[in-house]
């Protein structure tokens, strides 16, 4: 999987994280997604991935609270 590959599919799940599906993953479920979440938040990976993968943590995060 290349560079584009990986920002295509994680704008494909921050676009279909909605509330009801993520009311289907457990709390502890979603912590790990962060988690793996902040890993492409890394300074190694490109800028596309680091901004797509903070959106995402960011809608998480929200809807944790």
């Amino acid at each position: 999987m290349d560079m584009d590959d990986v920002v295509d599919l994680l704008d494909a799940l921050l676009d279909g994280v909605t509330e009801p599906r993520l009311k289907l993953i457990s709390a502890d479920e979603a912590r790990a997604l962060m988690v793996l979440l902040g890993v492409l938040e890394g300074d190694g990976q490109p800028e596309e991935i680091r901004r797509a993968a903070g959106d995402m943590r960011y809608r998480i995060s929200t809807r944790l609270a």
